[in-house]
């Protein structure tokens, strides 16, 4: 997959109008619904990849890598398995999550988030 913003380059992503391809989450990730997802690599800054992340339509559990999210549109409840809580996001919210978290992401829509994650 291409870097939409390669170093070097002074260049611009529209990202709330990116065509980010969907596939359907692997089955042992789902929790409920038929949830798709996909993502769009935009390039690495300081060591740290960065893209732009969708999830559509269901429930899905992940361990999470070390990373900061912004959400462009749509939203979730984050459950954070490990500790018991759940943390909602929409669009304009700024996360961090660490490294080894475990988490279920609930998704009535859709959820658009542009990440920087260490790598």
């Amino acid at each position: 997959m291409s870097e939409l913003l390669p170093e070097g380059a002074n260049s611009v992503v529209h990202g709330r109008g990116a065509i980010v391809p969907l596939e359907p989450v692997p089955a042992d990730e789902v929790d409920a619904g038929s949830p798709r997802q996909g993502l769009l690599e935009l390039g690495s800054i300081g060591g740290c990849d960065t893209g732009i992340w969708e999830l559509r339509d269901g429930s899905t559990f992940d361990t999470e890598v070390d990373e900061i999210f912004v959400v462009l549109s749509g939203g979730a409840v984050i459950e954070l398995l490990d500790e018991g809580r759940s943390v909602e996001v929409k669009a304009g919210d700024v996360m961090r999550l660490t490294a080894g978290t475990r988490t279920r992401w609930v998704v009535e829509d859709h959820i658009r988030k542009v990440y920087i994650s260490g790598e």
